[in-house]
């Protein structure tokens, strides 16, 4: 795909997806509510992006689990259809073509979720792969099977009816209007002959489309040239939850990936598990998100300040207002799409916690982005010389707090970025020269 595939996401996508609040039983009436909720309160934000997670072919899907047998709605070449039951505009072949038009109306772009490899119910049928000779048993791989999801078996790219059947698959998405593909089981283990079929089928396919490969446990930054010519974003994580050990975790792992982060490659911290979560997920029972306030303050700017794509997992219709809010801060865009030297400057072990500091650098202006992390349990005196940030000999600056006050207001004082920072919060701001 080379450099063209850097224009499909010249920044970090912004977007929904259903994983968090429906797991596998996500329905066309669901979709489309929260489609219309971030179509008139995330937009103008910059959120843009609305995904139909996994199983969304299957007609009998259910909370906490995958059905192993299940009749999954395929067509006569083994392909995912959306199952009708769930999804009454895709009823005589129809696909996702009408929900993604409704989607598209709106302003915002359509994605879909698909496993890596073919529905193991079209090899069992021996179903013919389209415009070729061969059968759906003909190159199925029975020994590269996904550990944890039981619809598929891998594919066998010696045979050239495996990219054949990829080259369908999203021919048909195409056709749809898919905008977004979230690609799972790619990289745990890191299957590079998948990842370059699912490219190369993309490419062939016409349109463009933008590739999310999952998970991410434990990628090595080895992989990044690779990463960078296949696909646009790349998750570098387990699935993440709402719980304060799950954020502190990418604490690391977004301090390791923000040096790679460019112009159309993103590394991917995981959903954003906000607002009204796990009404039928897999984990946990129907509960607003348990992250504090603060914590929900710091997930996101520290999402923002290493460029992780922003996509949000809690069912928007019944989140409550101050969290849309939140979502909609301004500084969140800003940062997240203009900035650059993303990074880690300090993490300090204390009585208590650590105290973590980030900069970044505006792409627009002189201005300097400073945001200092607390993971303690207590609430910190924080005191980052400027220095520290700016490095010696700069001049008077201005302060904006971009959480506006917040818990963590914070100020200058003394040559020093000074805050009182919440348990597990931060205090955000934007350093501007005074000319």
């Amino acid at each position: 795909m080379g450099d063209a595939a850097m224009t499909l996401a010249p920044c970090p996508p912004m977007g929904w997806n259903s994983w968090d609040c429906f797991g596998t039983t996500v329905t066309e009436d669901e979709v489309l509510a929260n489609a219309r909720i971030m179509a008139e309160r995330l937009l103008p934000s910059g959120w843009d992006t609305v995904v139909v997670d996994i199983a969304w072919y299957d007609p009998t899907a259910r909370s906490h689990g995958y059905n192993a047998g299940a009749l999954l709605s395929l067509d006569a070449h083994g392909r995912q259809l959306p199952a009708p039951n769930r999804f009454p505009s895709a009823a005589d072949g129809a696909g996702f073509g009408p929900l993604a038009a409704q989607v598209h109306a709106l302003g915002l772009r359509f994605g879909l979720h698909i496993m890596r490899g073919i529905p193991r119910l079209a090899v069992e049928r021996n179903l013919p792969v389209l415009g070729t000779p061969y059968t759906a048993r003909d190159i199925a791989d029975l020994t590269r099977v996904c550990a944890w999801n039981p619809d598929n078996y891998g594919l066998n790219h010696d045979h050239p009816g495996a990219q054949a059947y990829y080259d369908g698959q999203v021919a048909q998405f195409a056709s749809w209007g898919v905008d977004f593909i979230k690609a799972d089981d790619m990289q745990a283990p890191y299957y590079a002959d998948e990842i370059e079929a699912y490219a190369r089928a993309i490419e062939r396919s016409g349109r463009e489309i933008v590739l999310s490969l999952s998970p991410g446990t434990h990628l090595s930054t080895e992989h990044v040239a690779h990463l960078r010519r296949h696909a646009q974003m790349w998750r570098i994580s387990d699935d993440l939850w709402d719980r304060w050990e799950d954020v502190h975790a990418q604490f690391a792992r977004l301090a390791r990936w923000a040096p790679f982060q460019q112009e159309g490659g993103w590394a991917d911290a995981d959903m954003l598990p906000l607002g009204r979560i796990g009404i039928r997920a897999e984990r946990g029972e129907p509960r607003d998100s348990r992250l504090t306030r603060d914590e929900q303050r710091t997930l996101l700017t520290l999402w923002a300040m290493g460029r992780s794509p922003f996509m949000l997992g809690g069912d928007l219709p019944s989140t409550d207002p101050g969290t849309l809010d939140i979502l909609a801060t301004p500084a969140l865009r800003e940062v997240l799409a203009d900035s650059t030297a993303n990074r880690e400057l300090l993490r300090e072990p204390m009585d208590g916690g650590e105290l973590i500091v980030w900069s970044a650098r505006s792409t627009r202006s002189d201005r300097v982005y400073a945001a200092v992390f607390w993971t303690g349990d207590e609430a910190h005196e924080a005191q980052v010389p400027l220095a520290s940030i700016l490095g010696t000999g700069h001049g008077t600056i201005s302060l904006a707090d971009l959480w506006g006050g917040a818990s963590s207001p914070v100020r200058v004082r003394d040559g020093a970025l000074v805050a009182s920072v919440a348990p597990h919060g931060v205090a955000w701001a934007a350093l501007d020269p005074v000319r």
